[in-house]
């Protein structure tokens, strides 16, 4: 197959072509050329304007839900949703029915990727059941292609055992992935705490159930010299405490989520279910922290954390409802529309070059005679989500018909492509 991009811009640092404007020739999946103008015969021809292609992008933390809950998602339905979002490799969470904790359960997530348009990583839970209680089998998985190793939406509580995570992994350069919240504070906590909160009459979630964490695992992290990332940071103060670290020269990095750039507790006045989350959406101030945090490159990647839930987990009293929302399409026009300052370089990095570098996965630079993993995108056209255009089996969103500057126009990898 030949595909010809015409007058695209080149935001790929690591690209002698990087920030120009060229065309690219794609033959059986190879890039062949990359000149000012090529005249050559082609499957697909794409020349629009305002186009704008990076490395593929990544997501390190989604939830595909399969196998187990097919019924809010499945790796087939979230890598359609991937593909419109403009996600080439997405990391799926191991909380699934059952867990994937197993060499077995890791190979049925492997082999499932050989037959779709993207690439799925799985991650390995890194405890038994991701109960927090025992250590996984994480080097039998390591060898089975697990990514990472996380318990996603369950972070290990005890001290002592993350410890042992932490030593166990160093011994293949195995990196951890922890979602910040100490359970034992405020356990019951169903928004951010603080004067929204308070005037909503629901219990809050304090900042501190987040920060405590992060601070322990820095500790823990110095001690073992493994490497760790933290994903889903919403507060000022876990980015002070992470940049910290950086600065002391431990293997740390981290993730902010698209909806804890766009939103804060304000918005959850509506009682809009779509929007109770985990962790909770901040204040408007943490929001404008981390906004900061993405400008400065204080974060270094984009986590859409994404998590399919049905109608009858979303539409009850606010209470009762599930956290979580989908944010596979909807990632880069959030964060465009939240962040229109961003240069395309930073996009790239954020979206796709630092987490190939954090997670050791394969660099595609957008030179001649490499793999064509593509990402297509417009920074002036917009995106509007709604039901006919849903990727995904599940629908719950804050996002539905809203309008959002900056659109995906496609993505290009496995040979294959896909415009929206």
């Amino acid at each position: 197959m030949k595909i010809l991009l015409k007058k695209v811009l080149i935001a790929n640092s690591a690209s002698v072509f990087n920030n120009t404007i060229k065309d690219i020739l794609i033959v059986n999946g190879i890039i062949q050329s990359i000149q000012d103008n090529i005249i050559a015969e082609a499957d697909t021809v794409i020349e629009e304007k305002d186009i704008i292609v990076s490395s593929g992008w990544v997501d390190c933390f989604a939830h595909f839900c399969d196998p187990g809950f097919e019924y809010r998602e499945t790796v087939e339905s979230g890598s359609k949703a991937a593909m419109a979002g403009g996600f080439t490799q997405v990391f799926v969470l191991p909380n699934t029915l059952p867990i994937i904790q197993n060499k077995s359960q890791v190979e049925y997530i492997v082999q499932k990727s050989k037959q779709l348009p993207i690439t799925i990583f799985p991650l390995g839970a890194l405890t038994k059941n991701a109960e927090g209680k025992e250590l996984a089998e994480m080097y039998d998985m390591y060898q089975s292609r697990a990514i990472a190793f996380s318990d996603g939406l369950n972070p290990v509580q005890t001290p002592g055992l993350f410890l042992k995570a932490l030593q166990y992994t160093k011994a293949f350069n195995g990196t951890i992935i922890q979602m910040p919240i100490d359970k034992s504070i405020s356990a019951n906590g169903l928004i951010n705490e603080g004067i929204i909160s308070t005037q909503l009459g629901l219990p809050g979630l304090p900042t501190i159930a987040e920060e405590i964490m992060i601070k322990r695992d820095i500790d823990l992290l110095r001690y073992t010299e493994s490497k760790l990332h933290i994903t889903g940071i919403s507060t000022a103060k876990s980015i002070a405490l992470i940049k910290a670290a950086k600065a002391e020269g431990l293997q740390i990095s981290c993730s902010v989520t698209p909806y804890h750039l766009f939103f804060n507790d304000e918005d959850v006045q509506q009682y809009d279910t779509n929007l109770k989350l985990n962790p909770p959406l901040r204040t408007k101030a943490d929001m404008l922290s981390l906004q900061q945090a993405v400008i400065n490159g204080d974060i270094d990647c984009i986590a859409t954390h994404h998590l399919p839930q049905n109608n009858d987990e979303k539409i009850c009293e606010f209470e009762y409802a599930a956290n979580g929302m989908i944010g596979l399409q909807t990632a880069f026009a959030a964060i465009n529309h939240a962040i229109p300052q961003l240069s395309n370089d930073a996009i790239a990095a954020l979206f796709s070059h630092n987490a190939t570098t954090i997670f050791g996965l394969e660099k595609n630079n957008i030179e001649e005679g490499t793999k064509a993993n593509l990402t297509l995108f417009s920074r002036t056209e917009k995106t509007i989500l709604n039901k006919e255009n849903n990727k995904s089996k599940s629908y719950n969103t804050p996002f539905a018909d809203k309008e959002l500057n900056g659109k995906v126009i496609g993505v290009i990898t496995k040979n294959n492509l896909y415009i929206n």
